[in-house]
């Protein structure tokens, strides 16, 4: 009939994926990641609509973490069924999942160096994810359930590098209704329903709870506490960075040995903006931002606010943090 416009599941999501792209150049080459779930299903219908339209080129990539029976075979269904939506190029990313950090994490960090591997091959612009603003509830839930800061109760980003994330306002059900209006048929993956996971246990048990005992909305408030997170997040960040580069007694270039603060005007800093410097300046000097945590950097904060002639602190990546003549210094091995 005439007249008669996409279900509306279908057009939330195409409109969510044209906002998301509204800014790249034409012919620019789009990349959707998708696991052949719901979000992700609907995410790569939505950029087969959208891209041609908007005179974009758009592909699709499926990461085979080969963690289950029967996965390459499913690889190879969304690699059929991207194709099917004219989506090119397509490729199955096969990779080894290692321990380190714990199933999920390890997981994630394969997933995203395939991805970032093919992007750069493909000389893709973007990569889109299809998380959904009920993923964005759960990463709130599970960043206070850690006694996180505000960057990580900020949740996923919509844009972070390459990667850009359309769905963070919308709903888990409303990708699920459009795959239905679309005929299309996602894979259930059962590590969504193991109660192993922390964030399985999330989604099954605590937002239930919270629904049930607070009224509705509870994951949709979380999300918008997520943005608002981010916000201050964000402009901290930017406070720390300029200050950190006025704390620097020496420019700090591409081979940095060690990073020298002057405590004077680290003790001007409000707290939160301190301990960015601090956490800025150790990594600046050699420490993983993995695994430096906010133990560390208060340890170090004290000495500069809690001063009484204490010994240096060990950080990791064989760092030390030391005070010396008014100085901080951060360095790999004591400077003489």
């Amino acid at each position: 009939m005439a007249g008669v416009g996409p279900h509306p599941a279908v057009a939330d999501v195409r409109r969510a994926v044209r906002e998301a792209l509204a800014d790249l150049d034409r012919d620019a080459l789009v990349v959707a990641a998708c696991s052949g779930g719901a979000d992700s299903l609907a995410l790569a219908a939505a950029l087969a609509f959208v891209a041609p339209r908007m005179g974009l080129r758009a592909g699709l990539l499926t990461v085979d973490h080969q963690l289950q029976p029967g996965s390459a075979e499913r690889a190879q269904t969304v690699k059929a069924l991207a194709e099917g939506l004219k989506l090119a190029p397509v490729e199955v990313l096969t990779v080894t999942v290692g321990t380190r950090g714990g199933p999920e994490a390890a997981a994630r960090d394969a997933r995203y160096a395939a991805l970032a591997e093919a992007a750069d091959r493909l000389g893709a612009a973007t990569v889109l994810l299809g998380h959904t603003r009920d993923d964005q509830a759960e990463t709130v839930l599970l960043g206070l359930a850690r006694g996180s800061g505000p960057r990580s109760l900020s949740g996923m980003a919509a844009r972070a590098g390459r990667y850009r994330r359309p769905f963070l306002e919308i709903p888990r059900s409303t990708t699920v209704r459009a795959c239905e209006a679309l005929g299309l048929d996602p894979w259930n993956d059962p590590h969504n329903d193991d109660p192993r996971f922390r964030r399985v246990r999330v989604r099954t048990r605590v937002l239930p709870v919270l629904e049930e005992e607070l009224g509705p909305g509870v994951a949709e408030a979380l999300a918008r506490t997520a943005g608002l997170a981010r916000e201050d997040a964000d402009a901290l960040d930017q406070w720390a960075e300029s200050a950190f580069q006025n704390c620097a007694l020496s420019d700090i270039g591409d081979s940095v040995t060690h990073v020298t603060l002057a405590v004077p005007e680290l003790e001007k800093l409000p707290d939160a903006v301190r301990r960015r410097v601090i956490r800025r300046a150790a990594i600046t000097a050699g420490a993983p931002s993995g695994v430096l945590s906010a133990a560390h950097v208060l340890a170090v904060d004290r000495l500069v606010t809690r001063w009484h002639g204490q010994k240096a602190i060990d950080l990791p990546g064989g760092l030390t943090a030391f005070r010396r003549y008014g100085t901080l210094i951060l360095a790999i091995s004591p400077i003489p």
